[in-house]
């Protein structure tokens, strides 16, 4: 088992390298040239800048029973086909069982933004969120090393 992170607007890096340094697990941020990541213990991996670089780098990097950081739906889709386990930055796991409705309501807001349409605002992140992010990601852990 690894940690893989989707890690250009990761919010919540210093919760997982202290998780994955406390549990000894390898950890991987994925990031394209334009963003600076420092860490004493992930590996740094920096890929050209591009439309889905990150993405298709982090995936050829992943493989089975890894554990995927990413708010990126089409990311998570293809982690969840190879056999990865997903973590949103909320906390929420992502896995067969929800990736299809999240993919739609994507799809669907996608095409409202073209629209012209604005959805709901997003409220700033709070500390309190990322506790429970490193709780969930505890957890997530807790539940497949042994798999």
């Amino acid at each position: 088992m690894r940690i893989i992170v989707d890690a250009d607007a990761c919010p919540v890096k210093g919760e997982i390298e202290r998780v994955a340094r406390k549990e000894k697990i390898e950890l991987y941020f994925f990031a394209d040239v334009n963003h600076r990541i420092s860490s004493d213990y992930a590996t740094v991996v920096y890929v050209d800048q591009g439309a889905d670089s990150v993405d298709i780098a982090l995936m050829n990097k992943a493989k089975q029973n890894d554990i995927i950081v990413s708010q990126d739906y089409g990311v998570a889709s293809m982690a969840i086909g190879k056999g990865c386990y997903v973590i949103h930055p909320s906390g929420k796991f992502l896995d067969s069982s929800n990736i299809d409705q999240l993919m739609f309501e994507r799809h669907i807001a996608r095409k409202e933004r073209k629209r012209n349409k604005r959805g709901p605002k997003f409220k700033k992140r709070t500390a309190s969120d990322d506790q429970y992010f490193e709780e969930q990601l505890k957890k997530m852990i807790e539940l497949y090393r042994t798999v």
